[in-house]
């Protein structure tokens, strides 16, 4: 299998290895005062009622164990997990996908995936959650084991904030992608008071930074300027190469994890939990415009072109045919 390295695997999810090729404490978070800080998600632990189906929770361990990773990428995975799910439950219907698109793997078993999707309810500002996991072993060309652990958040039309992205790719245990951001869904240079009120008074170039001291950290560009294009300014993209293990671990727990946590919580409180105020009619046709073309090209340049070569065209086509359902018409 030849793996592109100019698709947009972050456009749409779950993603595959097309960009391959490859703590300090934190001050407090002070939010915008211009936005109204009204929490509309639940801080508290679920009530028996709330509790998803023995079967919905049996299928969710599948993808939260991230089963091929090491135990700080792990952990920070299940936590990032967690941390969505318990805040946006009362918003969220279980996850409803087929088993077979739960979990699925090639032919040969070289190649392995779980997929988690919850979608909001209509009342929500929540459009759906969306996370993957994607194991292969000695892919070619070269021989190459790939690891993929992606978690996505979308809004609906209704808010205009920014959604949520976390994606790690790995293609050994000493070189690891990071790609995490809060992507935009307007033209920030017309709306200069959005990226005030996101980026700016948030302080989120302040993770990026803290993360460029370390010695292994580079800056990571995707050869595709559609992916660059469809980033914020503050977003993290960043390649990490450390000289043993044990120092990739304490890299991802001391550093990556804290700041990956703080800007969930931002996204939470900021975007998801927090009352914007209505938008209008025309600018909520604008943005669902904007999601629909957004999501039309991330699954046509990376989905449509990369899944036959990694699962086969048979478990492929049945994969694309949830996931187009869920991604393109949600």
């Amino acid at each position: 299998m030849a793996v592109s390295s100019s698709s947009s695997s972050a456009l749409v999810l779950p993603s595959i290895a097309s960009r391959t090729g490859i703590s300090p404490s934190l001050p407090s978070l002070r939010f915008p005062r211009r936005t109204r800080q009204i929490s509309l998600c639940s801080s508290s632990s679920p009530t028996p009622m709330e509790e998803e189906p023995l079967q919905a929770e049996e299928s969710r361990s599948k993808f939260t164990d991230f089963p091929h990773v090491s135990p700080a990428h792990r952990d920070l995975m299940a936590e990032l997990v967690s941390s969505v799910e318990t805040r946006l439950r009362p918003d969220l219907h279980p996850c409803t996908l087929p088993p077979d698109v739960q979990f699925y793997q090639n032919p040969n078993g070289s190649a392995l995936a779980a997929l988690h999707v919850r979608k909001g309810l209509p009342s929500s500002p929540i459009d759906f959650i969306i996370g993957s996991w994607i194991h292969g072993s000695k892919l070619p060309p070269g021989g190459v084991d790939l690891n993929i652990t992606t978690l996505y958040t979308y809004l609906r039309p209704s808010t205009d904030a920014p959604n949520f992205l976390i994606e790690f790719i790995q293609t050994s245990p000493l070189s690891l992608v990071l790609i995490l951001d809060l992507p935009p869904r307007k033209d920030l240079v017309m709306h200069p008071d959005y990226l005030k009120v996101f980026y700016e008074d948030t302080q989120l170039d302040r993770h990026r930074e803290r993360l460029m001291l370390l010695p292994e950290v580079r800056p990571y560009y995707s050869r595709s300027l559609y992916v660059r294009a469809s980033f914020s300014p503050s977003s993290i993209l960043v390649s990490i190469e450390a000289n043993s293990v044990d120092r990739m671990e304490d890299i991802v727990r001391d550093h990556v994890s804290p700041v990956a946590k703080e800007m969930l919580e931002i996204w939470l409180e900021l975007c998801a939990c927090a009352e914007r105020g209505e938008v209008g009619v025309d600018e909520s046709r604008e943005l669902a415009r904007r999601d629909r073309v957004f999501r039309n090209k991330g699954f046509e340049i990376d989905l449509e072109s990369s899944y036959p070569r990694l699962f086969g065209q048979e478990v492929a086509n049945r994969v694309l045919r949830v996931l187009r359902d869920v991604i393109l018409n949600a």
